[in-house]
């Protein structure tokens, strides 16, 4: 089997035990960068997609008559014509590689950082001067989780470590899930009253999209902060820098964004009571490693002819 790594900008597959697992059965080939024309990928039988880096469209997969499988890292096939891929018998497997603890930690990092003014006191001290601004704390804060799953859940955990009362909210969250997690169900809106912290962990779907909007972001207090390291399309985009930009709400930690490179000149960038970060939520090397071997599962997998978890188109 010939396989190609995608898009791996940070160079951190090399080192990786899924890679040296792959090595001893495959020819491994890295792509650093963009592979340029699809003749760059002709000869492949097996392609590991990193995340959404690649997009396949239907002309793309036409011009790889040698490709059988597509390892796909992450929970997500939105750049992937999976009809497309059926329809030439190609596989695209889920290699999910396990819940993103990474993201987690990154909407921690980002409360600190907004509410307790990191950036602009790290800026202001490097130019000189010496502010002392009013910040916050997050003991005794009351966090709103929206979207209980592995993600939420681990956020929850760590609150916990600072104090924190946490809420939360998922469409399948039940009163007993969230007892054992030491969380207290809420009812959306109820939770966007009610919290200091609002942060985002659902996972983007039709019924997701524009969850936060204009309406459900007036309802939170105008001292609460809202975190987003799940998806940009989660939250309305304008209603939030309305928001941020008439003092309804009292800042805001971004880690995605509608738009990904966020456009210059876009408000957000205007704004001083936000801090954003250009998706870092999972680029780290525990998550490159948690790809690598869920990629080389799949593929050792396959090898032996066994059954894969697959994206199916339509579901």
């Amino acid at each position: 089997m010939r396989v190609a790594i995608l898009d791996d900008i940070h160079r951190a597959y090399e080192a990786t035990e899924g890679v040296r697992r792959l090595r001893d059965v495959a020819e491994v080939k890295i792509f650093a960068g963009p592979f340029g024309d699809a003749s760059a990928l002709r000869g492949f039988d097996a392609l590991i997609a990193n995340r959404e880096r690649t997009r396949f469209t239907r002309e793309l997969l036409q011009a790889l008559p040698d490709l059988r499988i597509i390892a796909q890292t992450g929970n997500h096939a939105y750049h992937i014509d999976l009809n497309a891929a059926e329809q030439l018998q190609i596989i695209v497997a889920k290699a999910a590689g396990g819940f993103s603890r990474s993201a987690g930690e990154l909407a921690v990092g980002l409360m600190l950082a907004v509410m307790r003014k990191i950036p602009f006191a790290d800026r202001e001290v490097k130019n000189g001067r010496w502010p002392m601004p009013l910040t916050h704390v997050l003991r005794g804060k009351t966090l709103g989780i929206v979207g209980f799953g592995h993600v939420g859940r681990h956020v929850a955990r760590i609150a916990a470590a600072f104090e924190m009362r946490v809420l939360a909210w998922g469409r399948r969250l039940t009163a007993e899930e969230a007892d054992g997690a030491g969380v207290e169900r809420r009812q959306l809106d109820e939770l966007l009253r009610s919290a200091d912290v609002v942060s985002i962990h659902a996972t983007l779907s039709e019924e997701t999209r524009g969850l936060i909007g204009a309406e459900r972001l007036a309802l939170m207090k105008p001292t609460a902060f809202l975190i987003n390291t799940a998806r940009g399309p989660i939250v309305d985009e304008p209603a939030l820098c309305a928001a941020l930009a008439a003092g309804r709400i009292a800042g805001a930690g971004l880690d995605v964004f509608d738009e990904e490179p966020l456009p210059m000149g876009h408000p957000l960038q205007k704004l001083s009571n936000v801090v954003l970060t250009p998706h870092l939520g999972w680029p780290t090397d525990e998550m490159y490693s948690q790809f690598s071997d869920a990629a080389a599962d799949i593929l050792l997998s396959y090898l032996r002819g066994d059954e894969v978890p697959r994206f199916v188109a339509g579901r």
